[in-house]
C-alpha cells in the first residue's frame, strides 16, 4: 500500500515562500517512490511579499495558502484540516517563507515561535512517532520543538560555499547537535525520526541539491 506522505508549504518564492526548487524535488522523489502526496499551507497573509528581481519587500499583501498552491497545481489544503492519523509522514521544504510564514525565525532567530498549527503537527507526527524530512532552513522548526535532536544545515564554517553556516551554530545554542554534512547528503536522527539536508543553504548545482533531497525523501520513507 503505498505510503501517505503530507507537505507543508509556506508561499511560492525563495524570498518570502516555499523555495521553488526544492519543493518540486521533494514532489519529484515522493512520485517516483510511489507515494500520495498532499499539501498543506497555513490560511493566513505572509509576513511580506518580496519582489524577487530587486530582493526588496513591497506593500502588496499576499496569502500563503494562495501562493502555495502556485506550486500545489491548485491541489492544496489549509494546514488546520491536517490530520496527522491520515498520513505516514510529512516534509517540509525550505524558503524563506520557513522562517518568516512558518515561524518568525528571521526576526527572532533563536528565540522564535512557530506557526500554532504546524507546533502541533510537528510535536503529534513526533509523538506518533511518524517521520518528518526537511530541508534548507526548515530544519530551525525541530530545533525548536524536539529538543536535543540531532540535525544538518550543512557545514558549520561560513565560506563562498557555505554562506549561512552561522545557522548551524544558532542549532548548537538551541541544544541539538549539529552533524556536517554535505549537499548531497541527509542526516538521519534514528531516535527522532528526523531526516534533513542542506539544500540550498549551500552554494550548489540545482543537480546536487536535487539530489541531496532525494536522499533526505527516501530516508524519511524508510522510517515510515
Amino acid at each position: 500500500m503505498a505510503k501517505r506522505v503530507a507537505v507543508i508549504l509556506s508561499g511560492c518564492g525563495v524570498y518570502d515562500g516555499t523555495e521553488i526548487h526544492e519543493a518540486s524535488a521533494v514532489l519529484v522523489h515522493l512520485s517516483r517512490a510511489g507515494t500520495k502526496v498532499q499539501m498543506f499551507a497555513p490560511d493566513a497573509d505572509q509576513m511580506h511579499v518580496v519582489n524577487h528581481c530587486e530582493g526588496k519587500p513591497t506593500e502588496e499583501k499576499r496569502n500563503i495558502l494562495q501562493e502555495s498552491a502556485r506550486i500545489a497545481r491548485g491541489e492544496v489544503t489549509d494546514l488546520a484540516k491536517l490530520d496527522v492519523s491520515v498520513f505516514d509522514a510529512a516534509i517540509i521544504p525550505g524558503g524563506f517563507g520557513v522562517a518568516k510564514n512558518l515561524s518568525d525565525w528571521a526576526v527572532k532567530n533563536k528565540n522564535c515561535t512557530i506557526q500554532p498549527h504546524l507546533e502541533k503537527l510537528i510535536k503529534d507526527f513526533h509523538k506518533a512517532g511518524k517521520p518528518l524530512g526537511m530541508c534548507c532552513i526548515s530544519p530551525v522548526l525541530a530545533a525548536k520543538l524536539l529538543p536535543g535532536c540531532e540535525l544538518t544545515v550543512g557545514q558549520d564554517k561560513e565560506c563562498e560555499k557555505w554562506p549561512y553556516a552561522q545557522t548551524a551554530g544558532a542549532m548548537k545554542d538551541m541544544g541539538c547537535k549539529h552533524v556536517n554534512k554535505d549537499v548531497d547528503e541527509a542526516h538521519v536522527d534514528v531516535k527522532n525520526k528526523l531526516v534533513t539536508t542542506c539544500a540550498f543553504m549551500c552554494n550548489a548545482p540545482f543537480h546536487k541539491v536535487f539530489d541531496g533531497i532525494g536522499v533526505m525523501v527516501q530516508e524519511t520513507l524508510k522510517l515510515a
